[in-house]
């Protein structure tokens, strides 16, 4: 009964069960020749961790998105965390990963 009553508030506050939307952006950060977007993605009170990796290769913007498994309840951790992981993600793959010249692919 508490779950009807659960579903029924989160229509009306926009969320629920499911409830997927693109939440909160910060400024982008430069790292080795990169701009990473950190952007989160609300699941109803957590956030996930995902972003984008973009780099400017022969006149061309190329973009390299990811999104993990990982949860927070803080927007201020799931940003930092996520510019963390992009930055490993750059320095772990090097230049492979922008090498196969795709405009944009998943990591």
């Amino acid at each position: 009964m508490a779950s009807i009553f659960s579903k029924i508030a989160g229509i009306f506050s926009g969320g629920g069960e499911g409830s997927k939307t693109a939440s909160v952006a910060a400024d982008p950060q430069e790292h080795a020749g990169c701009t990473i977007y950190a952007e989160p993605i609300r699941e109803g009170s957590q956030l996930r961790l995902a972003g984008r990796i973009e780099k400017q290769v022969e006149g061309r913007t190329l973009v390299r998105t990811f999104v993990r498994a990982d949860m927070f309840t803080s927007q201020e951790d799931a940003l930092e965390c996520t510019f963390r992981k992009a930055r490993q993600i750059i320095d772990q793959n090097g230049p492979s990963l922008f090498a196969d010249g795709a405009e944009s692919r998943t990591t």
